[in-house]
């Protein structure tokens, strides 16, 4: 899949699950001097305002970097300067319950996405998730989009960043079955995808 069939995915989900939320494709930010493009903005305006700022890679971006730093410094990049531009600006608010931004990079559910992300699993699963922009509590996650070929609603993610590791027993149990990205997890080599740890048979993804 491409990332414009990613994001017209993503854009179908948030119009079908949040209440009139802000939604714009490769928005732009002007910080510091510093010029980039998010693939997917979305502003979530109830009960409170979270902000979505998500980058896809699909196979061809993730050809394309000359490895995991590559992509993760373009992620970086986009977390210190998206809300430093004032058009995008966090303001902090009390009693605020939940992250006020979430910065998302999603990979699409395929084996060389797959490939990518267990080669690189170590510097992907040291992401730390939680985090604050301008006194506001943000959370970030590395993943793979789930749901792509269901409705609008079914879409999500999987992260490799959070409690279950890429290549874990317990990532293995969250993905779901039939899927795209169990079917990629079964494309690409069991040494790899388990890790120098390994996940053991029971961990099998899919289970069967």
């Amino acid at each position: 899949m491409r990332e414009d069939e990613l994001a017209a995915r993503l854009v179908d989900h948030y119009e079908a699950v949040f209440a009139d939320p802000v939604v714009r494709l490769e928005e732009p930010y002007d910080a510091a001097g510093r010029q980039g493009v998010v693939d997917l903005y979305v502003r979530r305006r109830t009960p409170t305002r979270v902000d979505h700022v998500i980058e896809l890679k699909a196979d061809a971006a993730v050809r394309r970097a000359t490895g995991a730093n590559a992509v993760l410094r373009q992620f970086n990049r986009m977390q210190r300067y998206f809300h430093a531009d004032e058009t995008h600006a966090l303001r902090p608010r009390l009693g605020r319950t939940e992250p006020g931004a979430r910065y998302c990079l999603l990979f699409a559910p395929t084996p060389t996405c797959v490939y990518h992300v267990a080669t690189h699993r170590r510097l992907y699963e040291s992401v730390t998730r939680a985090g604050r922009v301008d006194d506001v509590p943000i959370v970030r996650t590395v993943g793979f989009l789930t749901g792509l070929a269901g409705d609008p609603p079914d879409v999500g993610y999987l992260s490799v960043n959070g409690d279950a590791s890429f290549g874990s027993r317990a990532f293995f149990d969250a993905v779901p079955t039939p899927s795209r990205l169990v079917d990629a997890i079964h494309a690409v080599d069991d040494d790899l995808v388990e890790g120098p740890d390994g996940a053991g048979d029971e961990a099998d993804a899919g289970g069967g």
